[in-house]
């Protein structure tokens, strides 16, 4: 089952590599949940030192970077040891395969290849293939609702959200809910107005109590 914006998630307690509890939803950030290959693949490798750089902004924007590799708790130790996000090990592949994340034999392209041969200069290179090498990125944006708000579904090894385009899809996330909110506001008092010129006062609580849930739900679902 592949998921698409305006999904929910059910809600869940994950497991760190390094035994810490991580709710999902997080009930009060928005969740960036990516879906890596195994932990010494020299590609993913790149893509999480271009975030590592700008592991700053990521925070500043109100995101948790939680980050699965489809490798044991005990590897991921022993190779992540200065990565400031959450960290994962999936090696059943469970979580993969509760958000749809594939293989493919295409996972190879040019430009996975220039990042695995810029990871390998780096020192990024191993042997434990772990689940494979044929494994796809992927790239949700969860909301403290659960409800998924952006999706990508990577084609080849290296085809993920840049930070860039992260950090874009949380603004415009956010800039979505203060215009619900806003629409929720404007039209609860133009409700209340109304009502107050026909009924008691009671009355017109009770009212606009009860439009400004239905207004909320429409827009939720809109979104």
């Amino acid at each position: 089952m592949k998921f698409e914006p305006g999904d929910i998630v059910s809600a869940r307690t994950l497991e760190s590599v390094t035994g810490e509890p991580i709710k999902r939803p997080d009930p009060h950030r928005l969740i960036h949940l990516q879906f890596r290959r195994f932990v010494d693949c020299p590609i993913c490798n790149t893509h999480i030192g271009e975030l590592r750089k700008r592991a700053r902004e990521i925070e500043g924007a109100g995101i948790k970077e939680v980050i699965v590799f489809h490798s044991s708790a005990k590897s991921i130790r022993s190779y992540q040891k200065d990565v400031p996000f959450v960290l994962v090990g999936d090696p059943k592949k469970a979580l993969y395969k509760e958000f749809g994340v594939e293989t493919s034999l295409g996972f190879m392209t040019l430009k996975a290849l220039a990042a695995g041969m810029r990871g390998m200069a780096h020192g990024h290179f191993g042997l434990r293939f772990s689940g494979g090498p044929l494994g796809l990125p992927g790239d949700f944006l969860i909301a403290p609702s659960g409800q998924i708000k952006a999706v990508k579904y990577g084609t080849h090894a290296y085809d993920q959200w840049s930070v860039d385009e992260l950090i874009l899809r949380t603004q415009v996330s956010s800039l979505r809910h203060g215009c619900a909110t806003t629409i929720i506001v404007r039209a609860s008092s133009r409700i209340k107005a109304r009502a107050r010129d026909r009924l008691s006062g009671s009355s017109a609580a009770r009212l606009s109590s009860r439009i400004k849930t239905s207004v909320r739900c429409r827009i939720a679902r809109a979104m």
